[in-house]
């Protein structure tokens, strides 16, 4: 069976609206990735490729960074894993006969659904100055027009070397080095638009910019805030994690504006029983107006100072500063003002409080619904605050845990790819490349 071509209308191609689902993945998630996969790469292709997918003697997926557990299942993988993984292996190709069809102006029409499915360049592809359509040229030739705009340039710091979520991490270090050989440190990548400001919040208040927790710690926790997140649209695997933890007895609490199908009920395809009824993971839902965040959690710390016992004294005292200021900055804030910016009822902040103080052990987990706004520094050094202030860092089952995706947010700049790199790193790489 050979790889189908995409079909339907191409500039029209708008998502299809249907009814609200109340349950995610499950047997449609398993016959869609399959059904998928064989129009992008083939039937015997498909098997070969997937069975590989986040296996120890295979590769990793490209579609997110969410870690394998010790006993891996022979399916490791989610349907946008599987979409991930047959883009990268279609066998559908561009070849410059579709150049030559479509006209930049024509192509610029297309919805980039629609530009990704055409499949993968075959040779490489060159818009010349005033030419209204791609034509191709050799990879001398290639090589040669890169090199003259280079060279052009009055200063290498005119240039910007950016990196996307696939560069695998090998290619990362070999394009760094080029480029600080070629003079600069431009090397931007998608973790400025996504995480950065995870990084820097976590960077003020903990001293590292990373999160702090193992996917063990999820398995030990209490309790599991997930803020600003959609784990069952962009990282579903994360869904078995949290289905593990409630089998353990913890409980998670969802902070978004929308309510999300895969955290209401996961029906886990590994297994029989997730199949056929699934596991409600949420137990409770704060339907947060949007950028309404960093204001609940303020709260949630203005509440935990007022109650007798919350505060973890002797944590605060021996690993913390600034308790003081942050105290006194905290007993300011007030209901009505809060409840405005959520978009909450009392009674829901309430039961999150509820929730927070029976547990032991708690984690937080966010992504870009904390990270994409004006105010998401602070947002996150309140997030951090709050773990702070009950002794939730540094200890198994509780911790900050940004959930980033694609390797090049952490794996790509540990090879390099960042604008302000340790003087360690380019001492090193001095000493080993002159």
């Amino acid at each position: 069976m050979a790889a189908k071509p995409p079909t339907g209308d191409p500039v029209q191609d708008a998502p299809e609206v249907g009814e609200v689902q109340h349950a995610a993945a499950g047997l449609p998630a398993v016959a869609h990735s399959l059904r998928m996969s064989a129009r992008q790469m083939g039937v015997r292709r498909t098997a070969l490729t997937l069975l590989r997918v986040n296996q120890k003697d295979g590769f990793d997926c490209p579609g997110c960074a969410w870690p394998e557990p010790d006993k891996r299942h022979a399916a490791e993988f989610c349907e946008n894993g599987a979409k991930a993984v047959a883009e990268e292996a279609t066998l559908r190709r561009v070849t410059p006969a579709f150049f030559a069809e479509h006209s930049v102006a024509g192509l610029a029409q297309r919805s980039g659904y629609w530009l990704g499915q055409q499949g993968r360049l075959t040779e490489p592809m060159h818009l010349a100055e005033g030419a209204d359509h791609y034509t191709p040229v050799s990879w001398e030739r290639a090589f040669e027009l890169i090199a003259g705009e280079l060279k052009a340039l009055s200063s290498p710091d005119e240039a910007l070397f950016y990196t996307s979520g696939r560069t695998s991490n090998e290619a990362a270090f070999l394009y760094q080095l080029f480029a600080r050989e070629f003079g600069t440190n431009n090397l931007p990548d998608c973790s400025n638009m996504c995480h950065e400001s995870s990084g820097s919040a976590l960077t003020e208040t903990i001293g590292v910019g990373k999160g702090s927790v193992l996917l063990e710690d999820l398995y030990q926790a209490d309790l599991i805030i997930v803020a600003g997140q959609n784990p069952g649209t962009n990282h579903p695997r994360m869904l078995s994690a949290l289905e593990k933890a409630k089998q353990g007895g913890a409980k998670i609490i969802t902070v978004n504006p929308l309510p999300e199908a895969g955290l209401e009920r996961f029906k886990n395809p590994q297994t029989v029983k997730g199949m056929a009824r699934g596991t409600a993971l949420t137990d409770l839902f704060l339907q947060i107006r949007l950028g309404g965040d960093q204001a609940l959690f303020r709260l949630l710390n203005s509440l935990i100072l007022k109650t007798p016992g919350a505060v973890d004294e002797e944590f605060v005292a021996a690993h913390t500063e600034g308790f003081e200021d942050f105290a006194a900055t905290a007993a300011k804030t007030g209901w009505e003002e809060t409840l405005t910016a959520t978009g909450l009822q009392r009674a829901e902040v309430e039961e999150a409080l509820r929730m927070v103080l029976a547990s032991e052990r708690t984690v937080v987990c966010w992504a870009m619904g904390l990270t994409q706004h004006k105010h998401s520094v602070p947002t996150i050094r309140e997030v951090v605050n709050f773990l702070l202030l009950r002794g939730n860092i540094g200890r198994p089952g509780a911790g900050v845990c940004p959930v980033r995706g694609h390797s090049n947010v952490q794996g790509d700049r540990t090879m390099g790819i960042f604008e302000r790199p340790a003087p360690a790193f380019l001492d090193a790489l001095e000493r080993e490349f002159g």
